[in-house]
Formats: structure tokens, sequence, C-alpha cells
């Protein structure tokens, strides 16, 4: 089997330091017109994008949040859920529908990679998203199967848990577990037990379109080896990961070729008869093939199916993608990964007569059948001292021991007047929910979103100890407690603007 021999510090890549730099340096991989059409896309402002939530809305919503707040939008052209916007009155981060999580702000560019998944035949598909936080490409996978098929959300850094939970929460998953462990263990813990694993990788971040959250900074040679060298040891981890015939697919927010098409190259010589990188040019309605080579190094034949997202080509920030099947094996050593038994984390499973109780309460107080919803999602219900929570079956049947940050979604709170539904549950199906609703009228509304307790405004013989707050666009805006004549405000804080 024939190797490249590892890079060093002495290999023929260039050092990159700022954007000026990096053009300077990428100069050498383009064409001299698509060079100046380059220059020419990054003079233009970056246009601000969005994806949908398939959870809580549907594509007709978006004529009228262009009516409603003065949008003039686009497609993606990768993907179906995703929309450009061209001109905006209000600004995309400041609309009720974005703090509700009916859709989620991100670069087109980070659309395309769970888009080449092809669907899996199982309707209940095992997903391994390797390095998830803030969460966005996650929230993606989940509405790609309709929150079906389990994801497991991982990533390594403490830092980045609290904003993947509270991404995933807000966008309303119930199939999800969140965990912190290195990306490279998996492929030893769990070997062949994915459908899809997704590793949008640790990067320089070289994407010629700087933003506050994907700064360009300099970066010297020995990093980006330490980068390349971590991207590779974490793919070889996915491959183990995924099942034979499954699915892995690679990105970065990087153009640098050394952590893009140099990694898979790293890859495909060290495993020639058990990966292939797909062709995936039907995902794009126009060519953007990676390079063939670059520095000096010619790469393997089948890197050039992967997918370079150079900014003039979709008016995108810069971004590599390549969607890899596994065809045989792929050996690491096996080791036993961490347990901690879901019952040592103060939860148990709730035996039937309180699950039996509880249903009949949500169904008698709001018209929602509980019954209907956990077996469609394929759920168990589990409660500890003060709530109670809707847990995958399948992390139970595949994962039950391992250490989770965050798993299923909050149903019911228990309070001193007993339960009442969790903000992020009806957050997530409030179209399911048919009675103890309450409209408030528009001129209460700015009150109400400050977090401000207005007065009741209706009266009821047997009114709900919770109501279930909707506007008069019919948007749930949260739960509020009957107190006399006034509507005590339950929105959590975090949603309170």
């Amino acid at each position: 089997m024939s190797r490249r021999k590892k890079t060093s510090s002495t290999a023929p890549y260039p050092a990159i330091s700022a954007r000026e730099t990096a053009l300077e340096q990428f100069r050498a991989l383009l064409a001299p017109e698509d060079f100046q059409a380059l220059l020419e896309e990054l003079e233009r402002p970056l246009l601000p994008a969005f994806r949908i939530n398939p959870l809580k809305t549907s594509p007709q919503a978006v004529a009228d949040w262009c009516n409603w707040y003065g949008w003039e939008v686009q497609p993606v052209v990768f993907c179906p859920t995703g929309w450009q916007v061209r001109q905006a009155r209000t600004p995309l981060s400041q609309t009720l529908e974005h703090r509700l999580g009916h859709y989620y702000i991100q670069d087109a560019a980070s659309m395309l990679p769970a888009e080449l998944f092809d669907l899996p035949a199982s309707p209940y598909p095992l997903i391994l998203d390797l390095a998830a936080s803030p969460g966005g490409k996650t929230t993606h996978l989940i509405s790609r199967t309709l929150d079906r098929g389990l994801v497991l959300a991982n990533d390594a850094g403490l830092e980045r848990i609290t904003p993947l939970r509270l991404v995933l929460q807000n966008w309303g998953t119930v199939n999800t577990a969140v965990t912190r462990f290195p990306a490279e263990k998996f492929g030893r813990w769990f070997p062949a037990t994915f459908d899809w694993v997704l590793l949008d990788a640790p990067c320089s971040m070289q994407s010629l379109r700087p933003t506050e959250s994907h700064p360009m900074r300099s970066i010297s040679q020995r990093e980006q080896s330490h980068l390349a060298r971590r991207q590779t040891a974490m793919l070889l981890s996915a491959l183990a990961a995924v099942k034979p015939g499954g699915q892995v697919v690679y990105s970065t927010c990087t153009l640098a070729p050394q952590e893009d098409e140099a990694v898979l190259d790293e890859i495909i010589r060290r495993l020639p008869f058990s990966v292939q990188i797909n062709p995936v040019t039907d995902r794009l309605p126009a060519p953007a093939p990676a390079l063939a080579n670059a520095f000096g190094q010619v790469f393997h034949p089948q890197v050039q199916n992967a997918l370079r997202l150079w900014p003039h080509r979709f008016s995108t920030s810069g971004f590599f993608a390549a969607r890899l099947t596994r065809t045989g094996e792929v050996e690491l050593p096996i080791e036993p990964p961490p347990a901690r038994p879901l019952r040592e984390t103060g939860q148990e499973p709730l035996n039937r007569s309180n699950l039996q109780e509880i249903t009949h309460w949500l169904q008698n107080t709001y018209a929602f059948d509980l019954l209907s919803v956990l077996e469609t999602y394929r759920l168990e219900l589990w409660h500890s001292q003060t709530s109670v929570f809707a847990v995958p079956i399948a992390f139970l049947e595949r994962f039950n021991e391992l250490p989770c940050q965050m798993l299923g979604l909050k149903v019911l709170e228990e309070t001193p007047d007993g339960w009442q539904p969790a903000h992020e549950w009806v957050n997530r199906f409030f179209n399911l929910f048919h009675a103890g609703r309450l409209v408030l009228p528009n001129e209460m509304m700015d009150e109400w979103l400050k977090g401000k307790d207005v007065p009741l405004p209706v009266s009821a013989a047997n009114p709900p100890a919770v109501w279930l707050v909707f506007d008069e666009r019919n948007r749930f805006v949260g739960r509020g407690r009957s107190s006399g004549p006034w509507l005590k405000n339950l929105l959590p804080r975090r949603l309170i603007g």
C-alpha cells in the first residue's frame, strides 16, 4: 500500500497570516479570471442567511416573514430550507421567530455539509456529530430526519457545551444527546455503529470572509500542521464509527489545502480499500471541484470529488466539504467507553401509574395527546425530583451508560401547585396543544416580551393554572400563570428581550 510521507515543518506549504496574505497564497490555486472574480466578490458584503426549522414551521412562513419584516430573499441553491437575505428592514436576529427557534441564522456555505448525506434507509437512523458546537449543523441534521433519528451531538470543549445545549433546546429536538469527549475516541468506543457521521472539523478558519464568530488570524506552519494531523485523526475516528456502507461528511470553514484536500489524500492513501470519496456534484448547480494539486503536492484522483466553495462561486464564505462512504474495514484499537448509568444522575423511568396520570392531565387540561408523540418519536418518560423528561429510546438501547450533558427534552416541571408544561416542550409541539390557550392582544405584546406581567385578558370558569400564551398571529410566546386579575409571565430569562 502506497502512502504519502508525513507533512513536517519543512513541507512546501507556505505560512498563512491574515486575509491579504492568504489571498496572495491562494492566487496560485485559481485561474487569473477566477482570482479576479474572487477579489470582486470580496468587495461585496456577505449576504446574511437563515435556515427554517421544519419541526416548528413550514416554507410558506417565509413569505409572511418577508411581508412582516421587509425582507427580500433568494433561495440557497444547495439547501431547500435555506435563504439568503438581500435586504431587510428588520434584522434576522431581531424577530420573535428567531428568539423562539423557528429559524437558525447561518452562513449559506455552512448549510452544505448536512445536505450531502443521502437519506438513510432506516426511519430511525443513528447519527453522530463529532464537533457539534454551537449547533447549527446539528440542527440541520435533526431537520433532515425530522427529529426521528437519534443524534449524538458531541463537542470536546467545556465552554462550548452550554451554547450547544441552548441551541438544541430552542430548536425543540427530542431525539438528541449532548456529550463532551475527544472526537478521536468514538471510533474506538463505538465501531461500525452509526448511519451518518458529520465531522465539521476545527480548522484555521481561512474562509476569506471573516466574521465575529469566524475571524481570520495569523497562523504558523507548525499550528497548521498540528491542525491537519488532528483533523486526520478525527476523520479516522469518524470512519471507524460509521457502519459499512454508512456515510461520513468532512467539512471545514477554511480554504487551506493543507486542511482540506491534503487530509482527504492522507485518508484515501491509508485506507485505499475501505473508503471512497463520493462524487456529489449533483448537490450544486455548477461545478465546484476540489483541487487536483496544491503547492507542489499532487492529490489522489478521488479527492477532486470533494467540493471547494470559493466565495465567488455562490456568494458565500469560503468552505470545503466531502462525503465519504465506508466500504471496508477501518480498524482502530477497541476501548470501553466511559460509563455512568442514567439512574446515577438522579433520574428514574416513570412508572405506569404516573404515566397514566400525566397523560390524562395533559389530555384533559390542554387536549394534548402525549402517548401519540411518544410513539411517533420513540420516546420514554423519565423523571427527576422536579422534572419529567422525554428520553430517546434509541439512546437507552444503544448508549445507556454513556455520560451526557443533555438528553432528550423536558416535558413537565413540578411546582408547589402541581405540574406545569415545560416551555421547551410547548415551544416544540405548540400546534398539538388544543386547549388551555390564551391570545394576548397586540397592545400587550411589548410588555409581555420584556418579561412583564400583564392584565389577564380573559375570564374562564375553569382556567388552567398555567396558560399557553399566543399572539394574534398564532405564534406561541410563552406560558403565563393566573394570579387574580393578572397573568404572571413565565418566559425563560434567556428569551426576554
